[in-house]
């Protein structure tokens, strides 16, 4: 594959079309407004900049890398595409709409993929006019450092489809996990619910959040508490996921902790917008509780 499209140029749109281009694809990136797909690119040559400075990566390379990423305000140019990769916020109302104007331009044999890291693969592909073309690649956050890549194929997804994004992931240096699915895939499933565990601990008053978050790194040889991981994740998106999970098992112990309803609730997002579990605003996170 030689040219992919992303949608959605947040951070994990951004964080996959470096990854993307660094390794020699040539990359539309779209979002909203053109602008936003244009500040994303600038985002990223910093980030290359700073890889240079580091001797991580050559200015040659980097700079091969920022050329190969054009900002787009349609998804027309993306017909040439071989690969479209939904990176939007984990709204399946949104990814939906998405997927209806994408599907106009499609090339004849190009694979549509969600980076979704909860919703149903099979049930998005059913939106699609192409369900054997459509599957999940749930890339991990930050993209260029973080080494895993979960591929999951819905029920109408063809061997073809899945031979054929394996290889585009193995090809960008990741390491692959062939999740089925099913709600939260395999490390959402695993990790949500244990941050949302931990912030149970921490409404009930059981330790605060420094010490959940040390006990945890110190008693579990984890590199991040869960609390401070929820806050680097964005606390809507553990929600959202949260959400996804119980409704579609409808298992009560899936449940969201009351206390992680209320932070999004009051705007209290993470590392994004200031505040969460810690509080942001100096050289040095704050604990706040």
């Amino acid at each position: 594959m030689k040219h992919i499209g992303i949608i959605g140029a947040g951070q994990m749109g951004a964080g996959i079309a470096q990854t993307v281009a660094a390794c020699g694809q040539h990359v539309w990136l779209a979002d909203r407004e053109l602008s936003i797909a244009e500040k994303a690119k600038d985002g990223i040559s910093k980030r290359l900049e700073r890889l240079v400075s580091k001797d991580k990566m050559s200015s040659t390379d980097a700079q091969g890398a920022l050329s190969r990423i054009v900002p787009v305000g349609d998804y027309t140019p993306m017909g040439e595409a071989d690969l479209v990769i939904e990176a939007a916020t984990e709204n399946e109302t949104i990814k939906a709409a998405i997927f209806e104007q994408v599907c106009e331009i499609l090339a004849k044999g190009a694979i549509l993929a969600s980076n979704t890291s909860s919703i149903s693969i099979t049930r998005m592909a059913a939106l699609t006019p192409c369900p054997e073309r459509f599957i999940g690649l749930h890339f991990f956050n930050p993209v260029p450092v973080m080494k895993l890549i979960e591929v999951i194929p819905g029920l109408a997804t063809s061997q073809e489809t899945v031979a054929a994004t394996r290889g585009f992931a193995e090809a960008l240096g990741k390491e692959v996990v062939l999740s089925e699915d099913e709600p939260g895939f395999v490390v959402n499933r695993i990790l949500l619910p244990m941050i949302n565990e931990a912030i149970f601990v921490l409404g009930q008053g059981t330790a605060n959040v420094a010490d959940v978050d040390k006990g945890c790194r110190l008693g579990l040889n984890h590199p991040m508490g869960p609390l401070e991981l929820a806050d680097f994740i964005g606390l809507d998106t553990c929600l959202e996921i949260m959400h996804v999970i119980f409704e579609s098992t409808g298992d009560s112990k899936y449940r969201s902790a009351p206390l992680l309803t209320k932070y999004v609730a009051a705007g209290w997002l993470g590392r994004k917008s200031g505040k969460g579990f810690y509080d942001y605003a100096g050289e040095e996170p704050v604990p706040t509780r």
